[in-house]
């Protein structure tokens, strides 16, 4: 009777657990699912920032190219990921929106993307998450300082290599009262995009090329 007795609760507590297992997993897909689709909008909203609609004529959320594996290690992507085509209306590709990540930031890991023009500019900077310290660190967020803004237009040698760095070690930009660390780790990031996008751009404008259409002729 006893042995029947623990088998009978053996197996309630058997269903129990499945069912609870059930409800976990059902509650994780759900909140996966809504994380995903908050950060495809704030992943819109930021590249629609740096490269504006009335700059392109594609949806640069579905209009990418993988990045070559030989990169990921420098963007700081250890999965890899893909770079985001602006094209104008004639289907040519004018800029490229690069992720990357900042991995010596003062509290971790900075999520970073970069637009580059074809010319090799910045379209464009914005952190996409980061750790760093509230009142410090954050003014790398737009909504709490235009620092960022300060990569609009830059390129490699404008200013000079020497000077991609902050004005502490010697550089162009400028660092946060009382934080060095995090714009420090950005700068150096954002520059590391603007290497690969002139080491990879001839393999972007000639496989993001999209083929000429023709038309059969039509006879009366």
């Amino acid at each position: 009777m006893f042995k029947q007795s623990m088998g009978v609760n053996s197996l309630v507590l058997g269903i129990f657990a499945l069912i609870t297992a059930l409800l976990l997993a059902g509650t994780h897909l759900g909140t996966r699912d809504r994380i995903e689709q908050s950060e495809r909008a704030a992943a819109a909203k930021a590249l629609l920032e740096i490269i504006p609609p009335e700059r392109h004529s594609n949806d640069l959320l579905t209009d990418t190219l993988p990045i070559p594996e030989q990169y990921w290690v420098g963007l700081g992507l250890k999965n890899g990921g893909d770079i985001y085509l602006a094209r104008d209306d004639a289907g040519a590709v004018i800029a490229v929106i690069v992720p990357t990540v900042a991995p010596d930031g003062y509290s971790g890991d900075i999520h970073l993307i970069t637009g580059v023009n074809m010319d090799g500019s910045v379209a464009g900077a914005r952190a996409l998450s980061h750790a760093e310290t509230p009142g410090l660190g954050d003014k790398i967020d737009l909504n709490k300082s235009d620092w960022m803004l300060d990569f609009n237009g830059k390129s490699i040698g404008a200013p000079a290599s020497e000077q991609w760095a902050v004005r502490k070690d010697g550089g162009a930009f400028d660092q946060f009262t009382g934080a060095t660390i995090t714009p420090r780790a950005v700068v150096k990031q954002v520059r590391t995009v603007l290497e690969y996008f002139a080491q990879d751009r001839k393999r972007i404008v000639q496989t993001s090329a999209r083929p000429a259409t023709s038309e059969t002729p039509q006879h009366d």
